[in-house]
């Protein structure tokens, strides 16, 4: 991804994840889940919940559920996400290595995740990382359409005023990276944490798997 290949713009705005990109929260959210979607009958393995969840906002959960019971489940956010957040309160930490990624990173940052803004704000805030975004933090609840499809992406390019183009997005999902690439942005595959690299690779994606190395891999006028 460098500067100087002909047809290629600039990077002017780096656009993070939070869940496992910014917070290790996945395998804490990934162990809830089970829990949660058990209790509906819905026994699916760890492997399935990565697959089909991961990356993505509370609600395709609860539609999943919904699909399966056949009827709504009123009030799915506001019951189970003390769950979540008591154990992010007593469990989450920072993504190894992503503290250090920001201090070497010299070009405008901003947050786009699938997390509710309550619990987007808490988790950042849990590990020290809400000031180092100055409130540049956009949640799927903001857009028509969360991830795969590319409205937040696109949303928090706009908030930001670069053109999506000139944008480079850090993920960590296979749904995140998929929006990313409808958005028509680059992407950085964070391969570290749940998902494994090979469902991450493809066009205008480079996968890697030490937070340490992105400051070299998005330095101003890298592409």
């Amino acid at each position: 991804m460098r500067s100087g290949r002909p047809g290629v713009s600039p990077v002017e705005l780096v656009i993070f994840d939070c869940d496992g990109v910014l917070v290790d929260s996945e395998p804490i959210a990934v162990r809830i889940d089970l829990v949660i979607l058990s209790r509906f009958g819905l026994r699916l393995s760890e492997a399935e919940v990565i697959d089909r969840f991961v990356g993505r906002s509370p609600d395709a959960m609860r539609q999943a559920i919904e699909e399966h019971l056949g009827h709504e489940v009123p009030g799915f956010m506001e019951r189970f996400a003390p769950l979540y957040d008591d154990a992010y309160r007593s469990e989450l930490s920072a993504v190894r290595g992503v503290k250090e990624a920001l201090d070497g990173i010299e070009l405008p940052v901003c947050v786009a995740s699938s997390s509710q803004p309550d619990s987007l704000r808490m988790k950042l805030e849990l590990v020290d990382l809400a000031a180092r975004f100055a409130g540049d933090v956009f949640s799927a609840s903001e857009v028509a359409n969360g991830k795969p499809a590319p409205d937040l992406f696109l949303y928090a390019a706009r908030r930001m005023g670069v053109a999506p183009s000139h944008c480079v997005v850090v993920e960590d999902s296979r749904h995140g990276v998929e929006a990313a690439r409808a958005a028509g942005m680059r992407v950085l595959a964070y391969a570290g944490g749940l998902t494994v690299g090979q469902t991450l690779a493809g066009p205008e994606t480079v996968v890697f798997d030490d937070m340490r190395v992105l400051p070299d891999l998005i330095a101003p006028g890298t592409a």
